[in-house]
């Protein structure tokens, strides 16, 4: 499983968003109540609960075998940089989305991914209208990263999914399989 995390703390939402092997996107739940892995801080008291993220990773790590984490840095280096000493650090990974070449990039291959149905996605509603609200903005070399048309237009979701897939494309070509390794051990007398 792969993974994508775009984190914020007191306006903007936090979002996890996992891709199997075979290319589907989706929101995990984790929790006594299977909350998706999306959070609002306003439903939060003004801020993202930092502690249901942590929750929800511990699950998440319990629950799937993790290839490859894509976690956007600012304002979450700490938890980024504990999640990779408790999970591997080479699964999750700092993944900027302010640089413009490989978001870029990142975006292409979603957009196109998705056309061609080897990315499907779970139908979140949440992601949705993320994704429905993002925009193109223009950049120097015919480029662009997403952006808000207002403050109270959400994407969050979006960019970790976007992230989510970037890292599951780098994990195939890294040679990513299905299959978990048999570590069984036979003795032969």
């Amino acid at each position: 499983m792969c993974g994508g995390f775009d984190g914020a703390q007191t306006d903007d939402w936090t979002a996890i968003k996992l891709e199997t092997i075979d290319g589907l996107l989706f929101t995990p739940r984790y929790g006594p109540d299977a909350r998706p892995t999306i959070w609002n801080p306003a439903e939060w008291g003004g801020r993202t609960p930092r502690d249901e993220v942590h929750a929800a990773w511990d699950e998440i790590a319990r629950t799937y075998r993790l290839e490859r984490v894509y976690c956007d840095p600012p304002l979450w280096q700490s938890e980024i940089a504990s999640w990779a000493r408790k999970f591997g650090d080479e699964v999750f990974v700092e993944w900027p989305t302010y640089r413009v070449p490989p978001m870029h990039a990142a975006l292409e291959r979603f957009v196109t991914d998705l056309g061609t149905g080897a990315l499907r996605h779970d139908g979140c509603p949440v992601t949705g209208l993320h994704v429905g609200n993002a925009r193109r903005l223009a950049r120097p070399g015919d480029r662009y990263i997403l952006g808000k048309p207002s403050q109270t237009q959400k994407i969050d979701a979006a960019m970790a999914a976007a992230v989510c897939h970037k890292a599951a494309a780098d994990a195939r070509a890294a040679g990513w399989t299905s299959e978990i390794p048999d570590t069984r051990v036979f003795c032969f007398r």
